[in-house]
């Protein structure tokens, strides 16, 4: 009788509550504006603790944007820049996750955004994994990386009538994140 290996596969849960997901992008080329998503949800897949093994997808409202000015706030979320009423989500799916260093990663991924997929590669440092009082298994990661918004079809902004940058098209990515270990399953 053949055997078959089992492998336990575990479901990590992102606390929005622990976690941050930002946007900087510099504004008339002198000062940078930092914005936010304030409702977002991911999990990540591994075999056992194995982040190397990850599965991750990430999920962000664009309508939860927050950039600290609602008149600002209200222009990103229209067709000029995210277009919230035909693409409400921004959406990570992850490829693969690379170990670069002790706890350096790079993520490869599609990003999809304004309803346009494409490749990323994102910056990780792992934070560690720690029990919090309730006994429950937390882990932190540390994302940066950065994009070019006229990839996903955001250029509004890109010249003023001087000729000069009225938004930088690059835009730095930054998010703080903690999952919460919810199970592990067997699987065959």
């Amino acid at each position: 009788m053949e055997q078959t290996a089992t492998i336990q596969a575990t479901k990590w849960t992102l606390d929005a509550t622990h976690s941050e997901i930002q946007f900087k992008v510099k504004h008339l080329m002198i000062s940078t504006v930092t914005g936010q998503f304030n409702r977002f949800n991911g999990t990540v897949k591994t075999e056992g603790d194995n982040f190397e093994t990850a599965k991750i997808h990430f999920s962000a409202d664009i309508n939860s944007i927050s950039t600290n000015n609602e008149q600002r706030d209200a222009h990103l979320r229209n067709s000029d820049f995210f277009d919230a009423d035909n693409y409400p989500r921004l959406i990570f799916e992850s490829d693969s996750l690379e170990k670069t260093g002790d706890d350096e990663y790079k993520l490869h991924g599609t990003l999809t955004m304004r309803g346009v997929s494409k490749k990323v590669v994102l910056d990780v440092e792992f934070g560690g994994l720690m029990n919090d009082p309730w006994g429950n298994e937390r882990a932190g990661f540390s994302v940066t990386g950065r994009i070019n918004r006229q990839d996903f079809g955001v250029s509004f902004g890109a010249v003023t009538e001087t000729g000069g940058l009225l938004l930088d098209n690059e835009v730095k990515l930054i998010a703080n994140v903690q999952f919460v270990k919810q199970r592990e399953i067997e699987t065959v």
